[in-house]
């Protein structure tokens, strides 16, 4: 489907239901619904390359200040909005030899300036439960969800349109048309994981749950024009019983290549997460096949919709089969309110290595965060995530991730 085709599609979706719901007045207004926060989030990164190279490790610890104002909608059948957004990143170590870890804009042997950031705005109108934006985005929907694991999160310029008019049916759509990549000041064209880029990335699709059963359907696609165009299929199922709460997310996605660049997709990714849930235990266990003789695509440093995306690795190469066995716990029920903690091992092997065989490769993490809960210091966090990759891939490595957030209401 070529994008005329999606926005004309997309029009007439958002015509046909917004004439089915009356407007209504939204009660409050502009200033009074606006809210502003400044998030505090510094950040110590450490990756030792435990393979011989030319980097032994990648080291830096960076302070980020990140800010969004929200107003609200004016009065009136069709209410206007504004949003705001602005970043700043602020190096506090980094060498030469230890540069590259993502916090900042550099690479190793060259450690980069000593500052860096972006602001956005972003124009939004209501009507009734149906929402226009453009300018600012951080999309968070399943074929694309922008990154925010390290200093600065992931933004884009574009425009959506979001509806839920009929009970139960959400629909979006819309054009991502540039990207700011995390330690990034530059607007620039859309990448993809695989190469090739493109400044148009085209999407629809929603999702429809039914209430009784605690079912919910996701269909969505999405074009990178000229790069790929990607399906996705999902099913989110849910059971609770007294004692237990069960899930199923399972995805299927199909890409192929699209438009003029010649990269040859053609890629089905299956993508299971089965969890259980009793007390303050999480029980949850993954299984994923790439199934390609591409790795499989997706927009560059966003995090991809599939069980086995962890810290480091995607699990997400040219055929290749994962599992993953994840074990959470909230320590709240053992007296330690705010506490809580992961332990996650995931395998993959079969990776298509062309004429090196097949290849394998796990990852082990350890995640906890801690958030205070009252007094002066209330809502401020601190997280530690471990991580430890063998792989016939790519380097061996060990990772510590230390980082200390606080929210600052603002209004």
């Amino acid at each position: 489907m070529k994008h005329a085709a999606l926005y004309a599609l997309t029009t007439a979706v958002a015509l046909g239901l917004t004439s089915v719901t009356p407007p209504t007045t939204h009660a409050a207004g502009f200033a009074e619904d606006a809210t502003a926060s400044l998030l505090l989030r510094n950040f110590y990164f450490n990756r030792d390359f435990r393979d011989p190279g030319a980097q032994s490790k990648a080291e830096e610890w960076a302070q980020g200040f990140i800010l969004r104002a929200e107003s609200g909608y004016t009065p009136g059948p069709a209410g206007f909005g504004l949003d705001l957004y602005a970043a700043t990143g602020v190096k506090l170590d980094s060498a030469d030899a230890r540069a590259g870890t993502g916090l900042l804009p550099n690479a190793f042997s060259n450690e980069g300036p000593g500052s860096y950031g972006n602001a956005m705005i972003a124009a939004k109108a209501r009507i009734s439960a149906t929402t226009l934006k453009l300018g600012h985005h951080i999309p968070s929907i399943p074929i694309a969800q922008a990154s925010d694991i390290r200093l600065l999160p992931q933004t884009y310029t574009g425009v959506s349109l979001a509806t839920a008019e009929i009970d139960h049916l959400d629909i979006q759509a819309g054009q991502l048309r540039e990207v700011n990549y995390r330690a990034s000041t530059n607007r620039q064209d859309i990448d993809a994981t695989l190469g090739g880029s493109s400044d148009r990335f085209n999407y629809l699709g929603g999702t429809y749950t039914f209430a009784q059963s605690d079912t919910t359907l996701g269909l969505w696609r999405g074009e990178l024009d000229d790069v790929y165009a990607q399906n996705l299929f999902n099913l989110i199922q849910r059971y609770k019983t007294d004692n237990w709460q069960l899930g199923a997310n399972l995805a299927w996605f199909d890409t192929r290549d699209h438009g003029k660049q010649p990269l040859n997709i053609d890629h089905q990714m299956k993508s299971l997460m089965l969890s259980a849930s009793t007390g303050p235990h999480t029980l949850r266990l993954g299984y994923q096949h790439s199934d390609g003789d591409t790795a499989f695509p997706y927009l560059r440093e966003n995090n991809p919709y599939i069980a086995n995306y962890v810290q480091i690795l995607d699990f997400a190469r040219a055929d290749q089969k994962s599992w993953q066995v994840r074990y959470d716990l909230d320590f709240a029920a053992y007296g330690l309110t705010g506490l809580k903690g992961l332990v996650r091992y995931v395998r993959g092997n079969n990776i298509d290595m062309g004429a090196a065989a097949r290849g394998k490769e796990w990852e082990r993490d350890i995640d906890f965060t801690y958030t205070v809960q009252s007094g002066t210091f209330k809502n401020l966090s601190l997280q530690w995530r471990n991580a430890m990759v063998r792989s016939d891939v790519i380097r061996n490595l060990d990772e510590n991730r230390l980082i200390v957030s606080y929210t600052l209401p603002l209004l």
